[in-house]
């Protein structure tokens, strides 16, 4: 593996990192003798959470590095993603007092993602030298799927609409061995009434992508993800403000392609199927229009209240395409709405599930690699919100208040999937607005690396 974390055997003499906290400094510096005490004092070196002191040797090369543990043990992937931020240039490696070097390395190499497709960044100059071989295979699916997720992301609408979107997915499963179908034209029309009908007023023909792994007796999980490659809000136009971000709205897709990344890559014992609508919502004379009344893939009328609600309607027919196989699991993930970034703000998506042991075995997980979720209530009593008078179900809140708009659209979603051994929707931000720890400034792989170890641990 290149990049921020290298094996053993790329490198020569890698230089050692010994982590300290604050109660241990003096003891070190004490048996490394009074030039040390010296150099440490004369940098202000006190060790604390992050402080890094390069030690010299007696040719003015570094000899080591001194990272400051504060008052104990801090987590994992922050004390990696410090590393990254805080070594100079060249190769080291882990020494004392570390430990989970697999989470440290995961931190490193997290915070050296650089988007550079458009313009040139400065790679992170520090290597990380891993010598366990097991952490580098570990961590290897969870880093493919990451940098996917997150280059589908940043990349702008302009190169990334309906038609590349497919070719990415494409090209991920045969990559490994898989297929996928795409739909589109007057068989989309017919079979996905709502996909259809969302990305019919953009020139860029709206699709489904249909791509599937591994052997039909395996256990079916279906992973599904909402498409929007650029939302305008239709004829309910969103303001400039609310444009800005729009190439996002595909960060549903994107993460979902993520995560299938690494169940093939690890080479998961499932059958994977993932479901993608790939749409552009836009402005034109073929937009479609608040009050219209579509019929979906499962039968259901849907009333228009708002084009800028599109993204349960793609979901929506493309869950109704999942649920009919009755799959073990079904996945869907999705930048659905901005109610839940009111709730819970950009870094702890909320999901919602029925059932309760999948809904703690993901808190587990989330818990357990650092990836933060939040479960929310599937509050039965707000139906009567997406109720319509016309239809069987509006797209909008129609109680006038517009109140739990989160959990509402989640309702709306679960009315598609009935047959399914369970299901789960992730309402995610896919995005981190403002630079911390291991998360990197733009689109962002969320709930992924939980989903990925809560199948690994089950299936693996």
């Amino acid at each position: 593996m290149h990049g921020p974390l290298i094996s053993a055997e790329e490198t020569v003499n890698p230089i050692p990192v010994v982590a300290l906290s604050t109660s241990e400094l003096e003891a070190h510096l004490e048996a490394a003798g009074p030039v040390a005490q010296a150099w440490a004092k004369a940098q202000e070196f006190e060790a604390a959470f992050g402080d890094t002191l390069v030690m010299p040797n007696e040719a003015g090369e570094i000899a080591t590095v001194l990272f400051g543990y504060g008052s104990g043990q801090k987590d994992a992937l922050e004390t990696g993603a410090t590393l990254n931020k805080k070594l100079p240039a060249g190769a080291f490696e882990l020494s004392k007092g570390f430990e989970d070097h697999a989470g440290i390395a995961l931190g490193f190499s997290l915070a050296a993602y650089r988007f550079d497709a458009y313009k040139k960044v400065p790679a992170a100059k520090a290597q990380l030298v891993i010598s366990e071989a097991g952490i580098l295979e570990e961590l290897a699916p969870v880093l493919a799927g990451t940098r996917l997720a997150k280059d589908l992301i940043n990349t702008p609408a302009n190169d990334m609409g309906p038609e590349e979107l497919a070719a990415a997915a494409s090209q991920l499963f045969e990559d490994h061995g898989g297929a996928a179908k795409i739909i589109m034209g007057d068989v989309l029309e017919n079979e996905f009434p709502l996909v259809h009908a969302v990305g019919n007023g953009s020139d860029r023909a709206p699709r489904l992508i249909d791509a599937t792994w591994g052997k039909d007796t395996a256990p079916k999980i279906t992973l599904v993800g909402k498409g929007v490659i650029f939302d305008s809000g239709g004829l309910d136009v969103k303001p400039a403000a609310g444009m800005i971000l729009m190439k996002k709205d595909m960060g549903g897709a994107a993460n979902v392609l993520g995560l299938a990344a690494m169940i093939m890559k690890a080479e998961l014992p499932i059958r994977l199927r993932v479901i993608v609508p790939a749409v552009e919502n836009a402005i034109s004379g073929r937009a479609f229009r608040p009050s219209d009344i579509f019929t979906s893939r499962k039968g259901l009328s849907v009333e228009i209240g708002n084009t800028d609600a599109e993204g349960r309607l793609v979901l929506a027919d493309a869950l109704a395409l999942a649920d009919e196989e009755s799959p073990e699991l079904i996945i869907d993930m999705a930048t659905l709405t901005g109610a839940a970034r009111v709730a819970l703000g950009p870094d702890l998506p909320p999901y919602y599930t029925d059932d309760e042991e999948l809904a703690e075995t993901i808190a587990v997980h989330s818990e357990a690699v650092n990836d933060p979720l939040w479960r929310m209530p599937l509050w039965k009593p707000y139906k009567k919100y997406i109720t319509s008078k016309t239809a069987d179900l509006a797209n909008i809140n129609t109680s006038g208040a517009g109140f739990a708009g989160s959990v509402t659209a989640a309702l709306f979603l679960q009315r598609f999937v009935e047959n399914a051994g369970s299901w789960v929707h992730l309402d995610i931000y896919g995005w981190t607005p403002i630079e911390k720890d291991f998360r990197t400034h733009g689109g962002e792989a969320q709930a992924i690396r939980a989903l990925f170890d809560m199948l690994k641990t089950r299936f693996g």
